[in-house]
């Protein structure tokens, strides 16, 4: 990987591998990332495949699939995915204890290799530097020397050429410097001067034999350091990189086949549970699939069903109308013929639909095939199916289509129906109206004539009177339940318009559809609706949707539209579906049929009798979900003091009347609109996962009715901002650096779990007995690895904020890192404001220059060293909070 120790040693190669090392690093951040997504989604499809077996298994109980063979199949195959789910989890938890932790480590590590060569690799390049630069010096000395000692020579010539032609007394021969060293030169009568010359150049020729003999042994010196540098230190560091390179290699090979082995579905365990499955599916025989049923049900063939015409209906007609046989008079001529034709065009569109179907050839199957005819038929004895020229039985075979025998039904009663009336015109009867019968040649509204002249208004009257209590009665059954339905009660519900039995015992309703272990009390349906279980009061339709999972669970919950409180049932079926509770004017409720005078009542009758909601939607109910155990009853919190104000409401101090607990309360104003209520409960919804010493615990939300309310535990020591300002002098660097590591290990924490707090800040942790910091408010959280915000800057806190979250609006976990920068820098200045005396605007421009605010006072060169890495302007140079949360405890330590 790293063949560079012998020809590596150049510059680029060294800022190669220190681009190779960050390039490494990259590669480890993201696989860390992937391998924690990877373990989220395993997770999260074990959960679903646990589910989807739950699901598969709750057929185990029906007692009418004793004895089938697929349904023992189907038991065996769920529970398999049960035993593939845990084996799936059980592999994702392995991940994350062994091969994330050991990628944890191994970027650690590789930091701290990467940082160490650094060092080195700069402290040898310094030595070289170093003896370079000393080289230069001591040559520059030398060349001073040098020019110094001419030009004493020089002067020293001069004034002894000068002395001797003065005297001129000897000859001293030719001018040599060792002669002037030696005393041998011009006498003493030269004067004062020469002596002076004399002894200066005897400095300047000493100082540059020194500055000689100083150079050669430096030059030396230097040879030797620069091969012991070139040929040893270097090449030892950069093997050590080699080694250090190739052990980083083997773990992290380790590391990706641990993630390809616990990734594998092909190993022996999941072998053996698709092996299991198949051979049970292989040995079904579907021979054998209702043999035991068929043993257990033996029974004789059903009896024809023989319908028969009621002849008392005709006993009143002066026999004008007999039994089984269509009359044809004034009164009903026109309207056989346009029934003739009605049931003409639907035979043809039937043969139409047919031939589509399954061809030509099968029209005619012991079936008219010409309708126009009456003489094939010679049908005359009506309905009651007993005549000789009746069509022969449907065939019934294993390959007719349902859709083509249920167009030969219908086609056979369209037939039987034309033939009928083509006998009756062809015979003609009576064209004037039967005696006893009313004129009803002329139009009425209502029983009564047009013009009011007729003589026979009385009777005309009374036959609208009746036809007006048929429709009435017709409307009455559609939203009254059937009379079957009230026999499975002791006692009817207090319908609108089915009067209750004072009489009566009391009432129990069970559902025919359920068995017998589904029974639904009075008792239940007279309570309140705050009582009943299956009401969640304000729960967000986010939460519904989770809550409801299989076909059939349905609750009730409470919505508000255009300013008017509406009930709503939530029902899983195919989708979630969810249905406005009507309101009918004498105050009852009611879906699309009868009406009850209580939502309990209304419920309780929709499951038990297995009627859908509506029609349309075909939803039925079958199990109420219960509230969660986080959803609290209003009534059971009592508000006491008033400890503070939120964006959407007050927030007091409490206590739980089930346990006497102290606890804080968030209170949502009533008048707030229905998204804003949303956004309130969100933070309900993501502190309800979140389990961690350093995060304020959700203990329950009240939403059975206003104002709606998020209870939590109480922080004594409130606010962290009003405590760093109240205890400014009784705060220790250690004490403050603790609250540091506190903020963040718990956003180390909601790092792990993809949470984004958005508002991370001193007035938004909270400092509990013991000074432990705890964060809180999380009313701006989402639970994403990025968010990106497409709204306004309403609501950000600009200074707390990221530049590429204020700029482009994306906000991921490196985002929280600026903000724990600031909260860092609030918190060694005790409470002081973030850029004291810059409106928003200048602080977000002077941020974008390049300006970050300088130290507080007291605060260590390595915390503030942590700050600036917090404030780095590009997100992938910030550190993560477990790297953050390292530093922190290491300089706590120290």
């Amino acid at each position: 990987m790293m063949g560079y120790a012998s020809s590596g040693a150049g510059r680029a190669a060294h800022e190669a591998l220190l681009a190779r090392q960050d390039a490494e690093l990259r590669l480890m951040e993201s696989m860390k990332r992937s391998l924690q997504a990877k373990m989220k989604s395993d997770r999260e499809y074990a959960l679903a495949l646990s589910a989807a077996a739950a699901q598969g298994q709750k057929m185990d109980k029906c007692e009418d699939l004793n004895g089938s063979l697929i349904a023992s199949a189907w038991r065996t195959m769920t529970e398999e995915w049960e035993n593939t789910s845990r084996l799936i989890k059980a592999n994702a938890e392995a991940l994350e204890s062994r091969a994330l932790d050991r990628l944890i480590t191994l970027m650690t590590e590789r930091r701290k290799t990467r940082k160490v060569y650094q060092e080195d690799h700069t402290k040898i390049s310094s030595q070289f530097t170093q003896l370079t630069e000393e080289v230069q010096r001591k040559q520059s000395e030398y060349q001073k020397c040098l020019e110094s000692y001419k030009q004493m020579r020089a002067k020293f010539e001069e004034n002894y050429l000068k002395c001797t032609a003065k005297n001129n007394k000897e000859s001293t021969g030719p001018f040599h410097s060792s002669n002037v060293f030696k005393g041998k030169g011009p006498t003493s009568r030269g004067g004062r001067k020469l002596d002076e010359t004399r002894d200066k150049y005897s400095k300047a020729c000493r100082r540059l034999h020194r500055a000689h003999n100083e150079y050669v042994l430096l030059l030396a010196e230097a040879t030797e350091c620069e091969r012991a540098l070139r040929t040893a230190a270097l090449p030892s560091l950069l093997d050590q990189q080699k080694r250090q390179g190739e052990a980083t290699a083997a773990t992290w090979k380790a590391i990706l086949l641990e993630v390809v082995q616990r990734s594998d579905f092909s190993t022996d365990k999941f072998r053996e549970i698709t092996s299991k499955v198949e051979t049970t599916i292989q040995n079904l025989k579907p021979q054998d699939e209702y043999k035991e049923f068929m043993e257990k049900y033996k029974s004789p063939p059903s009896t024809p069903i023989t319908f028969t015409f009621d002849e008392s209906l005709v006993e009143d007609t002066s026999g004008k109308l007999q039994p089984n046989q269509l009359t044809v008079d004034n009164l009903t001529v026109e309207w056989l013929k346009e029934k003739l034709t009605e049931l003409e065009s639907s035979l043809q569109d039937n043969r139409e639909k047919q031939t589509a179907l399954h061809g030509p050839e099968i029209i005619g199957n012991g079936i008219c095939k010409n309708n126009n005819s009456s003489s094939q038929s010679g049908i005359s004895n009506g309905v009651n199916g007993i005549d000789r020229h009746s069509p022969p039985p449907i065939p019934v075979t294993s390959s007719e289509p349902t859709k083509l025998l249920e167009l030969r039904v219908v086609e056979r009663k369209c037939a039987r129906q034309a033939e009928l009336i083509r006998t009756a015109l062809a015979e003609l009867g009576c064209e004037e109206a039967p005696s006893g019968c009313p004129d009803l040649s002329a139009e009425t509204v209502g029983g009564d004539s047009l013009d009011g002249s007729s003589p026979d208004h009385q009777d005309r009257s009374s036959l609208g009177s009746k036809a007006s209590v048929d429709a009435l009665r017709l409307h009455l059954h559609s939203i009254i339940p059937p009379r079957p339905f009230f026999k499975m009660f002791t006692r009817p519900f207090r319908c609108k318009s089915v009067p209750s039995s004072p009489a009566l015992p009391p009432k129990t309703y069970r559902s025919s559809s359920e068995g017998p272990a589904d029974t639904v009390s009075v008792s239940e349906t007279e309570r309140s609706l705050v009582e009943q279980e299956w009401f969640h009061g304000v729960l967000p339709r986010e939460e519904v949707v989770r809550l409801l999972r299989a076909d059939g669970d349905y609750l009730v919950r409470e919505t508000t539209r255009n300013h008017a409180r509406q009930l709503v049932l939530s029902v899983c079926w195919g989708q979630h579906k969810h249905f406005i509770v009507q309101t009918t004017p004498e105050g009852h409720y009611r879906f699309e049929g009868a009406a009850f005078p209580s939502v309990g009542e209304l419920i309780a009758w929709q499951r038990a009798s297995g009627v859908p909601v509506t029609a349309r939607s075909g939803a039925l109910l079958r199990r109420a979900v219960p509230r969660e155990t986080w959803e609290l009853n209003n009534d059971h919190v009592i508000l006491l003091d008033k400890i503070g104000r939120g964006n959407f409401g007050d927030v007091y101090k409490a206590r739980l009347k089930t346990t006497g607990q102290e606890v804080a309360v968030k209170t949502c104003r009533v008048a707030l609109p229905e998204e804003q209520k949303r956004t309130f409960l969100q933070e309900g919804r993501i502190l309800k996962q979140y389990q961690h010493p350093n995060i304020v615990r959700l203990i329950g939300i009240a939403v059975q009715k206003q104002p709606i309310m998020i209870v939590m535990e109480l922080v004594p020591g409130g606010s962290l901002l009003t405590f760093l300002r109240t205890r400014a002098g009784a705060l220790s660097s250690r004490s403050l650096l603790a609250m540091c590591r506190d903020a963040a290990a718990g956003m180390r924490y909601l790092e792990s779990k993809n949470c984004i707090h958005r508002d991370l800040a001193a007035r938004n942790c909270l400092v509990a007995d013991d000074h432990t910091v705890k964060i809180s408010d999380f009313g701006m959280s989402r639970e994403e690895e990025e968010y990106i915000v497409s709204g306004g800057m309403k609501q950000i806190p600009i200074k707390w904020t990221a530049p590429e979250a204020l700029n482009f609006g994306k906000y991921t976990s490196l985002c929280d890192v600026w903000s724990y920068g600031v909260l860092m820098w609030e918190i060694f200045s005790k409470g002081d404001t973030p850029y004291a005396g810059m409106s928003n605007s200048r602080a977000r421009e002077k941020i974008d220059a390049g300006y970050r605010m300088p130290a507080p006072d007291g605060c260590s060169e390595d915390v503030y060293a942590l700050m600036l890495r917090c404030w780095e302007y590009e997100a992938e140079k910030r550190p993560h909070f477990h790297q953050i949360y390292t530093i922190i405890d290491n300089i706590y330590n120290r």
